[in-house]
């Protein structure tokens, strides 16, 4: 959701109140004194004080100490420039530190995904994590969004395959949905369906904005993806008849083997 009240942008940025109001006055009025802009904002001189410099730190604004100390705000394209370069080292920091941490086995449970954004990122994550054979289901918004994320699977060697629900000029081996119109217009939303390796999948429905996730799961069980790459395949393969052509690969359970196959029937599974 876009922002339009530049004090809100900036407190959704992370700025505490004081600094997007003294941002923002600096941008309006050009540079100033300390003196002035918390008569300006309304705040202490200390509290002004300590917030132009946690500002300056942000690299937000700009300080000439030549004649007392005098205070200018960086243009916004410059700002959003370095919070970003800023945002970006930390995050790469944060991930080598996180990936320290060792994640326990699969738990086999549901887990409820609660947003659009949340949805997509964890799409992204399973499609980047696919190992051998990765099947979905997508409706054109979500196919647009992940088709990249899909190609680069296949380019990696992952077989890929999957329903999509209109006509489009795509790499990757897919199959039209019989009665597509019908079906996305009697559809309550957006469909998204990822299955990896038949060790994960995810299922989800957003709205027909994409604004909201009506309804989303994922979930790690090697059984409960099993059954959705068993059920998908058989989609795909009945589409791919009715539309007279052949899949690039046998997608069913046991002839595409995936890993999720071979944990399932492991000796040690259920234990």
């Amino acid at each position: 959701m876009t922002t339009t009240n530049p004090e809100s942008a900036l407190l959704e940025l992370g700025f505490t109140e004081t600094e997007a109001k003294l941002f923002c006055e600096l941008t309006r009025i050009g540079p100033a004194t300390g003196y002035r802009l918390s008569k300006a904002v309304g705040k202490a001189a200390a509290n002004t004080y300590q917030a132009l410099e946690s500002l300056s730190q942000k690299g937000a604004v700009l300080v000439d100490d030549t004649d007392g100390k005098t205070w200018r705000a960086v243009p916004a394209p410059e700002l959003i420039a370095a919070l970003q370069a800023s945002f970006k080292q930390r995050s790469e920091g944060a991930l080598i530190a996180l990936k320290t941490l060792h994640a326990p086995e699969a738990e086999a449970r549901l887990y409820a995904l609660k947003t659009p954004q949340q949805v997509l990122a964890r799409a992204r994550a399973m499609i980047a994590g696919a190992q051998s054979v990765l099947l979905f289901d997508l409706f054109p918004e979500p196919f647009a969004a992940l088709e990249d994320d899909l190609l680069s699977a296949a380019a990696r060697g992952v077989r890929v395959a999957g329903q999509i629900y209109a006509p489009t000029d795509t790499l990757l081996d897919v199959v039209l949905a019989p009665g597509s119109p019908a079906q996305i217009n009697a559809w309550p939303g957006l469909q998204v369906t990822i299955i990896p390796d038949a060790r994960e999948h995810m299922v989800a429905l957003l709205s027909r904005d994409a604004a909201r996730c009506l309804h989303g799961v994922w979930s790690d069980s090697p059984y409960l993806a099993c059954v959705h790459h068993s059920g998908l395949a058989a989609e795909l393969i009945l589409g791919a008849q009715e539309s007279g052509r052949a899949l690039k690969f046998q997608p069913t359970l046991f002839a595409s083997r995936p890993p999720g196959l071979d944990a399932l029937t492991s000796p040690a599974f259920g234990d």
